[in-house]
């Protein structure tokens, strides 16, 4: 099994030249919100572990929201951020990264603070690389390749079924189950459908995940006392906060409605990015910390098959602290449009989005942390869309399939090279097609 990782390169953009670079990404494009794959700066589609990938410029237009609080306005950089999942290791991604763009990066970053042309590009990239607080994976170990194979394999398996569709209706679901196998060997000992076995796990991956496996509960076991000490003082600041946190949720105005939606519903899959300041306070900061860890905990053990809680949505996704913990940044890629992802969280983990999100400033109420808030749903839906920025370009290596047409491509290919399989397993499997 070859597992994901994800990457972010976080840099400052000069103001001066800020401009000069949204014409330059604009120009990875072919249409806004669709881009060419083979651009001329950073072709994605020549990179084969690169599930998905984004240019964002993190322009926050919520920082006056503070004043909410008494506190005057922070005046934080503009920043570019470059992020992406692949395959195997970030790191060695990174380089290969900057061996194949470099000269389409160098042209992007020189955009930013602390750039000069001469610098070592991919030490540059490293210093600036910020891990996320909290990582999801929809299906760990399903690799670029292994999608592009399972569809073509759906694909071929699907046209010789509609060529054949009379005699196979009449065979046993057992005697279409073996055709089809014999099918598909003929066209794999042709080279047309290849499919690529699993590579084995590096060892060095499986001890990182036995040690967190094992680990973080040990911890927790260790402090618990400390913790069920702290549980009442905990339970008395968060009553207090939630009564009088402010809720700053007001209609987003049309033309960011309008800019946003413009880069939105370009394939069945779409892009999130979203970015807001922590209420102030150790509390708050310290609260959304565990929290994360707790998401990136059961995200990397046990909800790595398909769903994040209730939600199947989600190819990627991932939280992360800027700014020394003051504020976050919020990025994933999902299935459908805004409005059914909303509604999707909202009706199944609304309780998962408050324990989270409730830490940002204007945040809808919530009780007990876990309800209301979300539930009031036009204002969550404001606050969320207020929160959310342009993805100036947006990469899927995989266009037109959903998280769940990949596990059903998954399950054909698993059926097939089962030497066995029941009456009932054969008719479910033949359901797929």
């Amino acid at each position: 099994m070859t597992p994901q990782s994800s990457f972010m390169v976080l840099a400052t953009v000069d103001p001066r030249r800020e401009a000069e670079l949204r014409r330059l990404l604009a120009s990875m494009n072919r249409a806004p919100g669709v881009v060419d794959p083979l651009n001329s700066l950073v072709a994605f589609g020549r990179l084969e572990r690169l599930h998905f990938a984004r240019f964002a410029i993190l322009d926050d237009g919520t920082l006056d929201d503070i004043a909410a609080y008494g506190l005057p306005r922070v005046d934080y950089p503009v920043y570019l951020v470059l992020l992406g999942d692949v395959d195997g290791p970030a790191e060695t991604f990174l380089a290969e990264m900057a061996y194949a763009a470099g000269g389409g990066l160098h042209r992007i970053f020189s955009h930013c603070k602390d750039y000069a042309p001469d610098l070592d590009l991919l030490r540059w990239l490293r210093a600036r690389s910020v891990a996320p607080a909290a990582n999801y994976v929809n299906w760990v170990g399903r690799t670029v390749v292994q999608i592009r194979e399972e569809e073509a394999l759906r694909q071929a398996m699907e046209g010789f079924i509609q060529e054949n569709s009379g005699s196979l209706l009449v065979m046993t679901p057992r005697v279409a189950r073996e055709t089809l196998r014999q099918f598909v060997a003929l066209e794999q000992q042709s080279g047309r459908i290849p499919l690529t076995p699993s590579a084995p796990t590096s060892l060095r991956w499986r001890l990182r995940d036995f040690l967190n496996l094992v680990g973080v509960p040990m911890l927790l076991l260790i402090f618990l006392p400390l913790l069920v000490l702290y549980l009442p003082f905990f339970v008395i600041q968060l009553r207090r906060r939630e009564r009088s946190d402010p809720v700053i949720a007001p209609r987003v105005a049309p033309a960011q409605n309008r800019l946003l939606a413009s880069l939105e519903d370009h394939d069945v899959t779409n892009q999130f990015t979203a970015m807001g300041s922590l209420k102030p306070g150790w509390f708050r900061r310290l609260t959304i910390a565990a929290v994360l860890a707790a998401i990136d905990y059961t995200a990397r053990h046990i909800f790595n098959r398909g769903r994040l809680a209730r939600v199947t949505t989600i190819h990627f996704a991932r939280w992360v602290f800027l700014d020394g913990g003051k504020r976050v940044i919020f990025a994933s890629n999902y299935d459908g449009s805004l409005e059914s992802y909303m509604d999707d969280f909202i009706n199944k983990v609304a309780f998962g989005l408050n324990v989270v999100f409730s830490n940002g400033i204007g945040y809808p109420r919530t009780n007990w942390l876990v309800l209301d808030g979300a539930k009031d749903e036009q204002p969550f839906k404001e606050f969320l869309r207020r929160h959310q920025l342009p993805t100036q370009v947006w990469y899927s290596a995989n266009p037109g399939l959903t998280a769940l047409d990949r596990k059903r491509n998954s399950l054909i290919r698993e059926g097939l090279e089962r030497e066995s399989m029941s009456d009932s397993e054969i008719l479910e499997w033949l359901q797929l097609f």
